[in-house]
């Protein structure tokens, strides 16, 4: 891989390399060299001063190495033939070319080598919405910001800049190797989705990284700007980022079962139950800011009921009518500002529990749950996702599973950091109190 990469670079005549990596928060890093330095890189590594990245390691630990990884060779589609570059992400290394415990890549790396233990490959697919705004006009009832149009799901709409910046993300994703399989006009005004092709877990982590980057750049270059902000208008649905998942065997998808109930294998029920019994303590990482509880909230289509169901999209976990090979489970409660390293860990952590420990869940809810009253809930087994990040805070800080999954570097800072983000927003005073208060 290191040759095919090195004539790679030759061949596209490419003039500086950039080294990317992710902190904790799930901001993506980046260093660029010349690409004479290539080769060096791939085989040596790059040092690098960890303590200036959030979350890695303090001041007198400071040296770390960044290894790429060849199979994330792709062009920056926006550079000139002057100045092409070519992207790696890469393996974050003790000077001792051991692995850093407190990288996000490796962390999931450690659970995808778990679920091969057990027989398992795990594949999964993104579904990210993100809105269009423009910034530099007033809208009163958007904070100063401005929606781009009033379209809604799958519209077609005339052709205006945001459908114009879309239709540049989808050429530009293409040009990186990414295998978009649909773009589209979402529920909410100016809010859009790419899918794109599920593959293994570790790359589609890879994919969500790469896929927010060149989002951002390529609405920046048309003039305006992207948000993957889980809920950044009151009254309209907020961005999620669907993901779905499944595990195969010997080539086979371990979750398709036909002589099952609902064609589910017991492998896959057992999934779905690790994940629902763990849900709660998940959520601090599959929505971790302020504004993603903004989102959970009845009315707008995300899911607050820790529940499953077949097809129906108002459970946090569904399971699409597809089986065969293409059977698969989709969590709807994860939104695009998680760090998906992370995110992606914990999920599949908590299915191989499920596995490990035959969990059953409940009965699949058949009905709109947000129709049903407590009482109905109690007497399926609803439970109910945190309702803000101070308690999605403590559940996490609790939990065994994600602890050993986060491991202790990542686990305490993780933790430290949410608190702190709380801290600050319990004492900033908002617009809403302005309005609702300042008469009194």
């Amino acid at each position: 891989m290191v040759k095919k990469t090195l004539d790679f670079a030759e061949a596209e005549e490419v003039k500086l390399v950039r080294l990317q990596i992710t902190d904790i928060n799930g901001t993506l890093k980046n260093v660029e060299l010349p690409v004479k330095r290539l080769e060096e890189a791939l085989l040596k590594g790059v040092m690098f001063d960890g303590s200036s990245i959030d979350g890695f390691v303090r001041i007198e630990e400071s040296d770390m190495l960044l290894f790429p990884d060849p199979r994330t060779a792709s062009l920056l589609p926006w550079k000139s033939d002057f100045e092409k570059t070519i992207r790696l992400i890469c393996d974050v290394m003790l000077p001792d070319g051991s692995p850093f415990e407190g990288d996000p890549r490796y962390r999931l790396r450690r659970i995808v080598e778990k679920a091969k233990t057990m027989g398992f490959e795990a594949f999964a697919g993104p579904e990210p919405e993100f809105f269009l705004i423009n910034r530099q006009e007033n809208d009163s009832k958007t904070g100063g910001i401005k929606l781009l149009d009033r379209g809604s799901y799958f519209d077609m709409l005339p052709v205006d800049n945001g459908e114009e910046t879309r239709k540049n993300i989808v050429v530009a994703l293409e040009k990186m190797g990414f295998e978009v399989e649909a773009a589209h006009h979402e529920v909410a005004p100016s809010q859009h989705e790419v899918d794109f092709r599920y593959t293994d877990i570790l790359q589609t982590a890879d994919n969500i990284q790469t896929f927010k980057w060149v989002v951002k750049t390529i609405a920046m270059l048309n003039g305006i700007q992207a948000t993957f902000m889980p809920k950044p208008f009151e009254g309209i649905n907020g961005s999620g980022m669907h993901i779905h998942l499944s595990l195969f065997s010997k080539g086979k998808n371990a979750f398709y079962d036909p002589d099952k109930s609902y064609e589910l294998s017991d492998i896959a029920v057992f999934f779905i139950g690790g994940i629902l019994k763990y849900a709660s303590e998940l959520t601090a990482v599959t929505n971790p800011t302020v504004n993603s509880y903004k989102r959970l909230v009845p009315g707008y289509e995300a899911p607050v009921n820790i529940s499953w169901a077949l097809g129906n999209r108002s459970a946090m976990i569904r399971v699409p009518s597809v089986r065969g090979q293409a059977t698969r489970i989709e969590i709807r409660n994860p939104d695009p500002t998680c760090n998906p390293y992370l995110a992606l860990a914990v999920i599949l952590a908590a299915g191989l529990k499920g596995i490990e420990e035959e969990i059953l869940p409940p009965k699949p809810v058949d009905r709109n749950i947000f129709e049903l009253d407590s009482g109905e809930k109690l007497k399926r087994k609803i439970g109910f996702l945190p309702g803000d990040l101070k308690e999605a805070t403590e559940k996490t800080e609790k939990s065994i599973l994600v602890r050993e999954v986060l491991g202790k570097h990542i686990f305490e800072k993780f933790i430290e950091t949410k608190k702190l983000e709380w801290e600050r927003f319990m004492k900033s005073v908002t617009n809403w109190e302005l309005s609702e208060y300042i008469e009194y």
